[in-house]
């Protein structure tokens, strides 16, 4: 099982804290886009954007990274801020 977990905006778009999925001992981030899509299709559609960043295991990864069985993902919405 991979666990996604969804920060600030990103948690009211998908309506939870955080999804399971079971794609198999490893995939990608654009298939996990997808079956995010299925619940959340504007998450989806960020994450295939580039419009979000990602983390696996509070690694922050480019498009392409494998995603393995037993990985955290985190998905954090765009933001600015300092001084």
């Amino acid at each position: 099982m991979i666990t996604v977990k969804y920060f600030a905006s990103l948690r009211s778009l998908a309506g939870k804290e955080e999804d399971l999925f079971n794609l198999g001992s490893e995939t990608t981030l654009e298939r996990l886009s997808e079956e995010i899509s299925k619940t959340a299709p504007k998450i989806g559609e960020m994450m295939r954007g580039k419009k979000v960043m990602i983390s696996v295991n509070h690694e922050v990864v480019v498009p392409g990274a494998v995603i393995r069985d037993g990985d955290e993902v985190a998905l954090l919405p765009p933001f600015s801020g300092g001084c």
